[in-house]
């Protein structure tokens, strides 16, 4: 099959963008001679210089996995429309806190185009020059989201360049597509042709733009004749600096210094993005691009060539939108999105495993890090992908000296550390999501154990508790046995409170040296029974004053106040239609959410489920005289049922709404009151809806049917 053979070079991207990105995030917005000055080459990660994790919420990694999800949710068309696009930002983004930089109307271009599109003006429009003018079309943006587009087109540039086009146009216009293009259909080339030389001058024949080309010549011709890429730098500073355009972040700077990188950097991974980096502009963007164009044509051999660029980043990376269980994400999920898409769009079928974590991928580990806690009686001395070793995918754990009194622990993370370290916390891009884990949910592994002595293992989580302090939880001890160990284990109940991190604990009451293999990990569909109390039980310290606390951070809010509320659990305000409140994850499929709601004076208000975003979900709700169930789509809010129901304002009902299949029922005080049935959404979070009012909500519970 044509795609299954691009299947490793679409992870190569997809570790490319995110390692650039990494590599050139701490400095972003540094001088160049700041940079010099204070590292001079950049060939590893600064974040511990610059008092920031590794890991961090970036525009350049959400918009990049997030905007092109507008394939799957249109079916894979391959004609997808500029429109379509536009929608997905939308339905993905929460305004004035995911993926953009807000920086406001006709200053942050992505902020104005977001603006325009909110307002009704659909794309392409929303990004022209003619409405947004050359200081805000003519930025960088168009290409530091464009990389997906190419790689669901291995192969294809004509494809490639059709759907770069379009999706630039939602926020861009003018040479920002142009840029955009020609950096994506080298991308979608690069899967078959590695010369860059190539790539560069077959890249101009999708580009309708002289003045374009000549400046990618002249480029070329500045890199041929220089003896590094300081000259090079030079002369872009000289020539065709931030000075020499309007707007705060010009494309045409920033595209030169990532064709110089590519350029001068040759068939090194590491010294492009250095070069990317170090130039200063734009570094976090330029590297990004950089590091996916040369992921795909260098390959995951690519990475083997400098610095290990890889064992830091351990595939992890965030993608901050409205369907914020998807949030905790890794390089292997994100390319499992990717291949799939590009799948559908050749009309091929491929296999991807059905396991959260299988590890499928070369080198992969799927964010499996030594646990922190008790570092002083850890012996575990290294984790790594088992398929070099053993031939077949897995992660594999390695201890020694694991006898009474020390243990080998590793975890993962399924949600945000609420008590960050370092500068900033993590970086001015919030990190707004829902855990992937919850109690109530069973956790499945195969534990792959080759020695004849093994040690024992247990499951654990660490949560956050009444006073938002983390806490442990071990499950029963299991001997693992020479072989596969089919092991489970059901998440206890922790109060509604947020699951930070699940692990795995080896013991050994006498000495082993050795390993184990993780070869799967999965937890899927709604849990069993999640529930959350009121506010006073899970906070005892909340005043009427607290307007945020830990467990209400485990949803994402669109409406304009969310807040503890000091007699029940929530309430919710929103000002016009379609304030949404959500947590889960997108496999939720068959289940129903319940909670106690007081209706105050709203134009509508219920529950939701099935929720991808905050513009695509089924909504069970009471509104002018009748009990609905609706499916919202986009700016389409369709009826599936209603019934006559004589609510009461500022009484309260018992709402449970719940999704099993086709059948879509909604409840009210244990009395089925109104059903139809849909089935466009097969799974997703789970919420609240208030249009144009606000409600309380007093409990709120999750049950898997």
């Amino acid at each position: 099959m044509t795609v299954e053979r691009y299947k490793n070079d679409i992870y190569a991207g997809v570790l490319g963008k995110i390692i650039g990105v990494y590599l050139g995030r701490p400095i972003e917005g540094w001088t160049y001679e700041k940079i010099m000055d204070t590292f001079g080459e950049v060939f590893y990660y600064k974040n511990h210089k610059t008092g920031a994790p590794l890991i961090v919420p970036d525009d350049d990694i959400s918009g990049t996995f997030a905007f092109f999800r507008a394939l799957e949710d249109n079916a894979y068309d391959p004609e997808l429309s500029a429109e379509a696009m536009g929608d997905a930002w939308l339905n993905y983004i929460v305004e004035n806190e995911t993926i953009l930089w807000w920086g406001g109307l006709c200053r942050s271009t992505e902020h104005t185009a977001y603006l325009r599109l909110k307002n009704g003006i659909k794309a392409p429009k929303s990004g022209s020059l003619e409405l947004n003018g050359q200081s805000m079309a003519e930025q960088i943006g168009s290409e530091i989201f464009i990389d997906t587009w190419a790689l669901v087109n291995p192969g294809n540039p004509g494809r490639a360049a059709q759907m770069a086009r379009k999706a630039a146009s939602v926020s861009h216009d003018g040479v920002a597509i142009d840029a955009a293009v020609y950096l994506a259909v080298m991308e979608a080339m690069a899967f078959e042709e590695k010369d860059m030389d190539v790539l560069l001058d077959k890249g101009l024949e999708y580009i309708d733009n002289d003045e374009f080309k000549n400046l990618v010549a002249e480029l070329r011709s500045r890199c041929a004749a220089a003896s590094d890429w300081y000259e090079v730098r030079g002369w872009i500073a000289a020539e065709h600096g931030y000075d020499k355009y309007p707007g705060n972040c010009p494309m045409i700077t920033n595209h030169l210094t990532l064709l110089m990188a590519l350029i001068m950097g040759g068939d090194d991974f590491n010294k492009s993005c250095m070069i990317a980096c170090s130039a200063g502009w734009d570094t976090d963007c330029n590297s990004g691009n950089v590091g996916c164009l040369n992921g795909i044509r260098l390959g995951l051999a690519g990475f083997e060539k400098g610095t290990d660029l890889r064992k830091a980043v351990a595939d992890r990376l965030y993608v901050v939108t409205s369907d914020s269980g998807s949030c905790i994400s890794d390089a292997v999920l994100e390319t499992r999105k990717i291949y799939h898409a590009a799948a559908e769009l050749s009309g091929e079928r491929v296999d991807i495993p059905k396991e959260r974590f299988a590890f499928e991928y070369p080198g992969s580990v799927q964010g499996v890090m030594p646990y922190d806690k008790n570092a002083e009686e850890q012996v575990l001395t290294n984790i790594k992908n088992a398929m070099e070793e053993t031939g077949a995918c897995g992660c594999m754990l390695e201890y020694a000296g694991l006898g009474a009194g020390v243990h080998a622990s590793a975890s993962i993370d399924t949600f945000i550390d609420l008590q960050p370290k370092g500068k900033d916390g993590t970086s001015y891009f919030d990190v707004l999501c829902s855990p992937t884990l919850y109690s109530g949910q069973v956790v499945h592994g195969v534990i792959v154990a080759p020695a004849e002595h093994n040690p024992d293992m247990e499951f654990f989580i660490e949560y956050f508790d009444e006073n938002d302090m983390l806490q442990e939880l071990y499950g029963e001890k299991v001997t693992l046995n020479q072989g596969d160990n089919e092991v489970s284990w059901s998440v206890p109940d922790v109060g509604g409170h947020a699951i930070y991190r699940l692990g795995i604990r080896l013991t050994s009451t006498y000495r082993l040296d050795g390993h184990v293999v993780i070869k799967t990990l999965d937890w899927s569909d709604a849990p069993v029974e999640y529930k959350m109390g009121r506010s006073m039980e899970m906070t005892p310290s909340l005043t009427p004053w607290t307007t945020t606390t830990a467990w209400l951070k485990t949803f994402v809010s669109s409406a304009d106040h969310f807040n503890p509320d000091y007699t029940v659990t929530f309430s919710i305000c929103n000002a016009v239609e379609n304030g949404v409140v959500t947590t889960g994850t997108g496999d939720w499929k068959n289940y129903s959410v319940e909670s106690v709601i007081t209706f105050s004076q709203q134009k509508l208000a219920g529950l939701v489920a099935r929720a991808k975003g905050h513009r695509r979900y089924y909504g069970a709700v009471f509104t002018d005289g009748y009990a609905q169930i609706y499916r919202q789509m986009d700016t389409e809010r369709k009826v599936i049922a209603r019934k006559a129901f004589d609510y009461k304002i500022d009484h309260t009902y018992a709402l449970r709404f719940a999704v099993d299949e086709t059948q879509l029922t909604l409840y009210v005080d244990g009395v089925k009151i109104v059903e139809g049935q849909d089935f466009t959404y097969a799974g997703g979070q789970a919420g609240f809806v208030v249009d144009e009012g606000a409600i309380l909500g007093d409990g709120f519970v999750v049950k898997g049917l």
